[in-house]
C-alpha cells in the first residue's frame, strides 16, 4: 500500500480557478518559522512537474528570487536606470538610444532565463545588415553588461552573450585627409570666421577636437622662453579634454606641443578678439575656444560651423568633419618624411601600433620605405 504523504510534503493537484495543474514541494522552514513552499504550474501534470523541477534547481543554485517572467526589457530598463551612474551624460544618452532602438524592440519580450546564444546570434546577424561593426560591438557590449547585472542579482543563471561573437557589419565612412592644396584652401576659407583659430590650431598641431574645446588660456604660452636652457618655444599644454572627469583620452595623450608661428599669430588675434567682444566673460572659464557666452563649444555646433565653412571650398561638406583635420596633420607630416615614432608622440598615442592602426591610410612614406630600400639593395 502506497504511503500517504505527510502534511506539507507537497503534491500535485488541479486548480479549477487557474485551470492548471499545480505541483508543490516543501523545503522546510525559514528563520521566522514560515514553511518554504515552491510551486510549478502547467496545462498537464508533466509540464507542472517539469516546471517545479526547474524552480527547485534554481533554488539549489541560489536563484531564490528570480521571477520566471523577468524579461530582457525589464533587465535593460533596470541597467539603464541604475547601471550607468557616474558616466558622461553623452555616453548615457547614446547608450539609452541604442538600447531603446535595437535591444528592447527585438529582444525585450523574451524571458531572460529563456534567452539563448542562438537568439543573440540571430539578432546580431539581422542588425549587421544595416549597422557598422563598431555599432554592433557597442550593442553586444550593452547586452553583455545587462545580463551580467542580472546575474549579479540572481535573475538568470548564465550569460549567453559572452558565447556570441560580433559579426562583420557594414563599412563605416572611411577617414580621409586633406592634401596640402586642400588644407590651404580650407585655411583660406576660414579666415575672418569664428572658427578660424580653431581650425588652424587643429590642423597644425593634430590636437583632438575634445582637447581643443577644453583648452584654457592658462595652458597656452604664446611667448615661450628662448633664453632658457634648453629653450622653450611657444606651446600649448594638452592636459585636459571635455571627456567625463576632464582627463585626456589616455595618459600618453597628455603632452606639450610647440606652436608653429601661424598658430601663435591666430591665437594672439583670438585672445584679442575675445577681450574686445566679451570683455571678462571669458575670464571665468578661461577657454581659448568658446561660444559667444564663454562656455565650452558643443561638438555638434563645431561640426555644423565647419561644414558651413567647407561650402566655400571645392570640397563636399557632407564628406568632411573636424576630426579629419587631425588625420590631415598626420598625413602632411608623413608626406614630408617625419618618422612614425615622432608622429605617434605628437598625436598622443600610447604606441606606434595605435598610430599605424588608426591612421594607416595617412602614413604613406613610412610604409613605402621598405620597398624603396630593397629596390636600392638589389639594384646595387
Amino acid at each position: 500500500m502506497t504511503k500517504r504523504r505527510s502534511r506539507g510534503d507537497g503534491g500535485l493537484h488541479w486548480d479549477d480557478k487557474r485551470q492548471r495543474w499545480i505541483a508543490t514541494a516543501s523545503l522546510g522552514f525559514d528563520p521566522s518559522g514560515k514553511r518554504i513552499v515552491k510551486r510549478g504550474s502547467g496545462k498537464t501534470k508533466t509540464e507542472a512537474k517539469n516546471k517545479l523541477k526547474e524552480v527547485l534547481r534554481d533554488y539549489e543554485d541560489g536563484l531564490t528570487i528570480a521571477p520566471g517572467n523577468y524579461t530582457v526589457a525589464q533587465a535593460t530598463t533596470d541597467w539603464l536606470t541604475y547601471g550607468l551612474s557616474g558616466l558622461d551624460p553623452n555616453t548615457v544618452t547614446t547608450t539609452t538610444i541604442l538600447c531603446k532602438t535595437h535591444i528592447i524592440p527585438a529582444l525585450g519580450k523574451r524571458k531572460l532565463r529563456e534567452l539563448s546564444a542562438q537568439d543573440v546570434d540571430k539578432w546580431l546577424a539581422e542588425r549587421a545588415k544595416s549597422l557598422s561593426t563598431s555599432t554592433l560591438s557597442r550593442l553586444h557590449s550593452c547586452l553583455n553588461r545587462i545580463i551580467k547585472r542580472a546575474m549579479a542579482r540572481d535573475k538568470v543563471r548564465r550569460n549567453v552573450v559572452e558565447l556570441c561573437r560580433v559579426p562583420q557589419g557594414q563599412k563605416g565612412r572611411p577617414s580621409k585627409a586633406l592634401t596640402m592644396a586642400q588644407a590651404e584652401e580650407v585655411l583660406k576659407a576660414s579666415e575672418g570666421k569664428s572658427l578660424h583659430a580653431y581650425i588652424v590650431v587643429s590642423l597644425l598641431t593634430g590636437a583632438r577636437t575634445e582637447e581643443l574645446r577644453a583648452l584654457r588660456w592658462d595652458h597656452v604660452d604664446l611667448v615661450g622662453n628662448l633664453n632658457a636652457v634648453p629653450s622653450v618655444p611657444p606651446y600649448i599644454a594638452v592636459w585636459r579634454s571635455v571627456r567625463n572627469g576632464g582627463d585626456t583620452k589616455t595618459r600618453k595623450s597628455r603632452r606639450t606641443l610647440a606652436l608653429p608661428k601661424r598658430c601663435v599669430d591666430v591665437l594672439i588675434q583670438q585672445r584679442a578678439a575675445q577681450q574686445e567682444e566679451q570683455g571678462d566673460v571669458w575670464s571665468e572659464r578661461g577657454l581659448a575656444f568658446a561660444s559667444t557666452a564663454g562656455t565650452e563649444l558643443d561638438a555638434a555646433n563645431v561640426r555644423r560651423a565647419f561644414r558651413r565653412l567647407i561650402k566655400h571650398t571645392s570640397l563636399n561638406p557632407a564628406e568632411w568633419t573636424p576630426r579629419e583635420l587631425r588625420h590631415s596633420f598626420v598625413s602632411l607630416l608623413s608626406d614630408n618624411g617625419t618618422p612614425l615614432e615622432e608622429i605617434s608622440r605628437l598625436v598622443g598615442h600610447s604606441s606606434t601600433a595605435v598610430t599605424e592602426l588608426v591612421y594607416r591610410k595617412q602614413i604613406r612614406p613610412v610604409l613605402q620605405q621598405g620597398a624603396v630600400v630593397m629596390d636600392r639593395i638589389f639594384d646595387e
